[in-house]
């Protein structure tokens, strides 16, 4: 019974929602999850009579795994996606999970580098290996645009407007934005196309269907999540950095930087591609001194 429902389920998050790859396998992996423990603890249970209490004590099952309270809240997060799209196609006709509560979240302050941090980070690249100037010109362009790592390594030549300033970028759900980029990276991004990645070309060794992907690795394929957080990983260690760095450092540090001089977060919010301003709001906490001067500036009646 599960198994064609969850392979409906997957058709819906890829075809009408638009999901990526990584949260429609997070999802599908919340509603095995439900649909082990039912078939275990309630097997004559069909999906139409699931009830609250069934997911509730679904959850004290969660909760004993001893997982984190964000897994938690995204488990409760994909079986609530489960059982709405259970209801558009009229398999079930109730939904149980309108008043199943998540667990509240406590949100934790982004790591990030400091400018002299970035500075030291990026000068420990060897330009002399035969992939230097590839990550100069990578790392230059995450920390310059704000960007996740998906989108780096989905970049397309195609997608570079460096005569105007601009990236076009692919983020979450496919959607699409317009990025500027700054000088420094597009010089690095220029000095790579002229170098290593003009030698790929040459000698004939860019796999097929990559050959629009700006970013490849020396087989000529583009490079994978994997790769990027183990090139960032051994050039932290070279560089003398004690904090926990991962790709996302870099775009956490380009949002930080930007709100610490005064940025307007609406603008952040569009680069950074964010749903909704609130996640952008995160970095205000990074500075105190961002949210006294946003008071001194625009409050009529502060300091008088």
């Amino acid at each position: 019974m599960w198994d064609a429902y969850i392979k409906g389920f997957k058709a819906y998050l890829q075809l009408e929602r638009s999901m990526s790859e990584n949260t429609v396998d997070a999802y599908l992996h919340d509603v095995s999850l439900l649909a082990g423990y039912m078939s275990k603890d309630h097997p004559s249970t069909s999906l139409d009579a699931i009830t609250l209490k069934h997911l509730q004590l679904f959850l004290e099952y969660v909760h004993e795994l001893d997982l984190s309270a964000n897994t938690q809240a995204r488990v409760i997060s994909g079986i609530k996606s489960f059982f709405r799209y259970l209801l558009l196609e009229e398999i079930t006709h109730n939904d149980p999970t309108e008043l199943l509560e998540a667990p509240k979240l406590k949100r934790a302050l982004p790591v990030f580098l400091s400018i002299s941090e970035i500075d030291t980070l990026f000068n420990a690249i060897d330009l002399s290996t035969p992939e230097g100037h590839r990550n100069r010109a990578m790392l230059e362009t995450m920390y310059s645009c704000g960007l996740r790592v998906s989108e780096l390594i989905t970049l397309k030549l195609t997608n570079l407007y460096l005569d105007v300033g601009f990236i076009r970028v692919i983020g979450k759900g496919d959607k699409e934005r317009l990025v500027p980029i700054g000088s420094t990276a597009t010089t690095q991004i220029k000095l790579y196309l002229v170098d290593e990645r003009k030698k790929l070309k040459e000698s004939g060794k860019i796999k097929a269907g990559n050959e629009d992907i700006l970013f490849l690795n020396r087989r000529g394929s583009g490079l994978s999540r994997v790769m990027v957080f183990m090139i960032l990983k051994e050039l932290t260690e070279k560089a003398g950095i004690k904090k926990n760095i991962h790709p996302h450092t870099l775009r956490h540090s380009f949002a930080t930087h930007l709100v610490e001089a005064g940025a307007d977060l609406r603008a952040v919010q569009e680069m950074m591609g964010h749903k909704s301003i609130t996640t952008t709001e995160i970095y205000t906490h990074l500075d105190r001194g961002y949210l006294r001067q946003t008071l001194e500036k625009y409050h009529p009646r502060y300091g008088r």
